[in-house]
């Protein structure tokens, strides 16, 4: 793995961990793909830091878990800004 692929994976892992950001705001954030974020933390993360890697997985899956609530919120969000207008 190159260098700078390796401290991405590692600074994408911290990040994750830090801020419990979603993977679509996580890609956002480091500028490359979701498939991209998604790759290095399932895949490669494990390989460079099982423990980092451990901790990033349990967020994701409160994330996956609680998705459900936060596309209900961002509809309400949409509704309600499309009436006041």
């Amino acid at each position: 793995m190159k260098d700078h692929i390796w401290k991405r994976v590692i600074d994408i892992g911290d990040h994750i961990l830090s801020t419990r950001e979603t993977v679509r705001d996580t890609a956002r954030h480091f500028g490359v793909s979701k498939s991209t974020v998604h790759k290095d933390v399932t895949e490669r993360l494990p390989r460079l830091n099982p423990q980092l890697a451990k901790a990033v997985r349990d967020v994701l899956e409160f994330n996956k878990a609680e998705r459900h609530l936060r596309g209900g919120e961002a509809t309400r969000k949409k509704f309600l800004e499309k009436n006041v207008e």
